[in-house]
């Protein structure tokens, strides 16, 4: 945004995220009433959720960039996915495996074509220089895996790529530094948009999965394992309550405590993180959550505990939706529409392989979350297309943050041997 953009009307921490918590709220109890139920059901409550906020921050209500949504991506997710992982079936879900990881490789090859191909077409054009391939490459390693794929790649790409410059007449050669901000535009604008049109998809699934003949029996497993959950629940009562947030907030701070006591994994001595101190908390988050789930605690199941999870995991998409500024698109206009062609390869590869998989288009949704978006929209949209399945939208994120390194590093070298 250029410097004298004016500030937003609404800046102090706990008044952004008072305000996110009513859009929230708004969007739930508008949802409930009998004559919007129609229209909910085509524009599901989680779309709003995204939107609204994200409009909040275009026309200047909200601040882009806050404590605040800092403050819930570090809690409100290790919540939310511990709570989750606590009551989750893990053995169904492992039976999803191959089709699920199928459809997360499918994304993954999307995003590593899509990217060469994406400057080619651009700077074969002459619409951006020659040496924006570098930011490209980290930005591959965001669409595939997250920010510590990211700062991996700008090290690997910094430290293996030079730039000649005559100075006093002595040719030097250092190495080169790449400009993460237009990058981070396009991160945000082109992949969150795809986020949001992903939940507008939602609406299109039983049309998709009937055109490519996709196997649903897996859903019908599920939803019969939800009927049978919902025989078993009982209302909530205060002690419910406090064990769930009690346990769930403890287990947050303490999987923090523990993340930062574990050693970076770096690329180069005395460089960034390749697995800093918050992945390591999202790790330790998803293993311990899934390790108890294996004990009594996975009851907690039954007064509700996932459903906490998922408002936990709600409230942070409005801080997702919030930080996407439709404004930011005027600034880079060729870039955006390289992340747009890139997005597209990878769309297109991913719907290649559900007509040739005839898997559902939560598939082709979760799988692509799982790439660009990682372990905060994945399991969202996973949410969207399927209640119940957030689990599974997570367990791809997690493999696509395995693979993520290797794979971008592959389509930094592509776009190094184009340029």
């Amino acid at each position: 945004m250029p410097d004298d953009a004016p500030a937003a009307l609404i800046t102090e921490p706990t008044a952004v995220f008072a305000f996110l918590a009513a859009v929230l709220g708004l969007v739930f109890y508008l949802s409930s009433l009998a004559p919007l139920k129609k229209f909910f059901e085509y524009m599901p409550p989680v779309i709003w959720a995204y939107f609204v906020p994200m409009f909040a921050t275009t026309f200047g209500l909200t601040p882009e960039s806050s404590a605040t949504y800092s403050w819930m991506a570090r809690y409100l997710l290790p919540l939310s996915l511990f709570l989750l992982m606590i009551t989750v079936d893990l053995p169904a879900i492992l039976r999803l495996g191959k089709i699920a990881l199928l459809m997360m490789l499918a994304g993954t090859l999307g995003i590593v074509l899509g990217g060469p191909a994406a400057y080619f077409v651009f700077s074969s054009l002459g619409l951006i220089p020659e040496d924006t391939w570098m930011g490209l490459a980290a930005l591959s390693g965001s669409w595939i895996g997250g920010t510590a794929n990211l700062v991996a790649i700008q090290q690997h790409v910094e430290s293996t790529t030079f730039v000649q410059t005559l100075v006093d007449g002595v040719m030097t050669r250092t190495p080169a530094a790449i400009d993460l901000g237009p990058i981070i535009v396009i991160d945000t604008v082109v992949g969150y948009g795809w986020m949001g049109l992903l939940i507008v998809l939602g609406t299109f699934q039983q049309r998709f999965d009937r055109w490519v003949g996709a196997d649903l029996t897996f859903a019908q497993r599920l939803n019969q394992r939800l009927l049978e959950l919902d025989t078993e629940r009982r209302p909530v009562q205060i002690a419910d309550l406090a064990v769930i947030l009690g346990l769930g907030l403890a287990a947050t701070v303490l999987c923090r405590l523990a993340g930062g006591a574990m050693p970076a994994i770096r690329i180069t001595p005395g460089g960034d993180s390749l697995i800093s101190a918050s992945t390591w908390t999202i790790l330790i988050v998803v293993t311990v959550g899934l390790l108890l789930s294996f004990t009594p605690l996975r009851k907690l199941e039954r007064p509700g505990a996932s459903r906490i999870g998922y408002l936990a995991l709600y409230l942070l998409l409005t801080s997702i939706g919030a930080q996407a500024n439709l404004a930011a698109v005027l600034e880079v206009p060729a870039l955006l529409g390289v992340g747009a062609l890139w997005i597209s390869v990878h769309i297109g590869i991913l719907f290649l392989a559900a007509w040739l998989l005839k898997a559902p288009m939560f598939f082709v949704a979760t799988g692509s979350m799982a790439n660009i978006g990682g372990a905060a929209s994945a399991p969202v949209v996973a949410e969207v297309y399927m209640p119940g399945m957030a689990s599974v939208g997570l367990l791809m994120a997690i493999a696509g943050y395995i693979l993520g390194i290797y794979a971008a590093l592959g389509c930094a070298e592509l776009l190094r041997w184009l340029a």
